[in-house]
């Protein structure tokens, strides 16, 4: 995993202190100017895509105190192990410590040593190189810290690689790599190609031989021009080159998906004598290019298949909830036509239940997330709820407090059912024909619990009370549910001036791992 670049491009205001029994950085003091300061802060921008390419760690180190140094950066790569388990940033090392480091802050000059990292002992290779700011001053030193074994690995590979890698790590210490922040991270299994300008192939890694063979295209293609690949390869190049500019493209080869990224290259000299502090000769027209081969065919496959499975998911939740919604029909209608009052009122709670689990339903069908923000839930329901009351002739007012809560649909389902029972509860029993009150859902999320409060100021519980014993359909059920699916426990008493409150607490459930389902702060 790599450390995000740190903002930390600033001198110590205070002295370091001992946490953990390492040197960190407590604070530091703008020293840079603002063109020095611009120029860093695209350095730092850049050393993503190059380190990933060097497949090394890399180490931005700024002078802090005359004998003292702090590393603002550590970027560790995507295409191998990093060579340190640690991140290093923000710590601070002594001229003993990286005498290399100190060479090139104070003198300007690079620097390349085998050493071993402590405490583990891991060798590597260590080359470290002065930043130079529009100032000409040192600004930075740049540590490139490679795995022995990968070094060894890198001294194989072709002259042209080389020369080539050496040609990016430059242009990064010169701030002369365009767009090269807009790059995808270069990975473990991606391959790299190295062409001149007149586009003809200097070298082909292993990898990258193997993805062109899935292409079809089995032999040596060194010394081969790009145009001589059916890919689109010559045009991206072609496009990079003209421009000066880092691109990527994403096309489709056969049954493939081939994402490739084209880096120009500038003649070798030209960053050496930037860091010698000399006047350039050369222009900055680029004289070869890098391209970065990466085949994305079963991540693609991957994504469609979740956006299939989620079509189908949906499509599932809206024939549910359109056939939740068909039910309930039918039972208004047979309510419609029965010919006691008990008939009709069982048939219309039944048809009200059914509907406080069709709008969980709909909200599943709507969206891809498997979590529901039961406020929007509760406030389908109240206005379902809110109908009845003019078949009761009464006047009430339903209000809606606390923030959203999110929850997996399994618990959302339980809690439309359980809000439903309890608003309709609070208006059958709570206010009489003709009357007006205030019915009030109150969502509250503690974290690892949530609390669903459901008050009204009617006409309050009789004398003899007894939840226990309460036999009632809608108390049966808001029981059954809070005890059986979601665990938690329900309370209802006469509230202090007025009316009954009924509180239900329960705690969440997650989807796997620790994640809570709540909104952001």
């Amino acid at each position: 995993m790599r450390s995000q670049p740190s903002t930390i491009c600033t001198i110590l205001a205070s002295r370091p202190t001992q946490v953990n029994g390492m040197n960190k950085v407590v604070s530091h003091n703008p020293s840079l100017s603002e063109e020095d300061q611009r120029f860093l802060d695209k350095v730092r921008a850049d050393m993503s895509m190059v380190c990933d390419i060097s497949r090394a760690d890399f180490l931005l180190f700024r002078l802090v105190e005359p004998d003292k140094a702090a590393v603002t950066d550590h970027l560790r790569p995507h295409s191998i192990a990093p060579t340190r388990l640690v991140s290093a940033q923000d710590t601070i090392v002594s001229a003993e410590e990286e005498p290399p480091v100190f060479r090139a802050l104070r003198l300007g000059k690079q620097g390349v040593r085998n050493t071993w990292i402590r405490p583990v002992g891991t060798p590597i290779v260590q080359q470290v190189f002065p930043i130079r700011g529009p100032s000409g001053a040192v600004i930075a030193a740049l540590s490139i810290e490679t795995n022995l074994l990968e070094h060894e690995r890198h001294r194989r590979r072709r002259p042209a690689f080389r020369r080539a890698l050496r040609q990016v790590q430059g242009m990064l210490l010169g701030g002369e790599l365009v767009a090269a922040d807009a790059l995808s991270p270069f990975g473990e299994h991606d391959g790299i190609l190295v062409a001149d300008r007149d586009l003809r192939i200097l070298y082909v890694s292993g990898i990258a031989t193997n993805l062109y063979r899935r292409l079809g295209y089995a032999g040596n293609l060194v010394g081969r021009r790009l145009t001589f690949l059916k890919t689109g390869d010559a045009e991206l190049v072609s496009t990079a080159l003209s421009e000066s500019r880092c691109l990527e493209v994403e096309r489709k080869e056969g049954y493939r998906h081939w994402v490739r990224k084209a880096i120009p290259l500038l003649r070798e000299d030209t960053w050496l004598q930037r860091l010698l502090g000399r006047r350039r000769r050369d222009t900055k027209t680029p004289v070869g290019i890098m391209m970065l081969v990466h085949d994305a065919t079963m991540a693609r496959r991957r994504e469609q298949d979740m956006r299939v499975r989620s079509a189908m998911v949906q499509e599932v939740h809206h024939r549910v909830k359109n056939n939740l919604q068909a039910v309930a029909s039918l039972l208004r209608m047979q309510a419609r036509r029965a010919r006691s009052e008990e008939t009709t009122a069982a048939l219309m709670d039944g048809a009200n239940r059914i509907l406080s689990v069709a709008v969980v339903h709909e909200f599943l069908s709507q969206h891809e997330s498997r979590v529901i923000n039961i406020r929007e839930v509760s406030q389908r329901i109240i206005s379902q709820v809110e109908q009845n009351t003019v078949l009761l002739d009464r006047t009430i007012h339903f209000n809606l407090k606390g923030r959203s809560v999110y929850l997996p649909n399994q618990q959302a389902t339980a809690c439309a059912l359980v809000i439903n029972e309890l608003l309709n509860n609070a208006l059958e029993h709570g206010f009489s024909e003709g009357a007006e009150g205030t019915i009030s859902v109150e969502l509250r999320d503690t974290g690892d619990e949530v609390a669903i409060r459901v008050a009204d100021d009617g006409e309050g519980l009789p004398r003899d009370f007894d939840l226990a014993d309460d036999t009632t359909l809608g108390l049966t059920i808001v029981r059954t549910l809070v005890q059986g699916d979601l665990k938690g426990t329900l309370r209802i008493e006469p509230r202090a001036e007025r009316g009954t409150v009924a509180v239900v607490t329960f705690p969440k459930t997650t989807l796997g791992g620790d994640e809570r389902w709540s909104e952001p702060e």
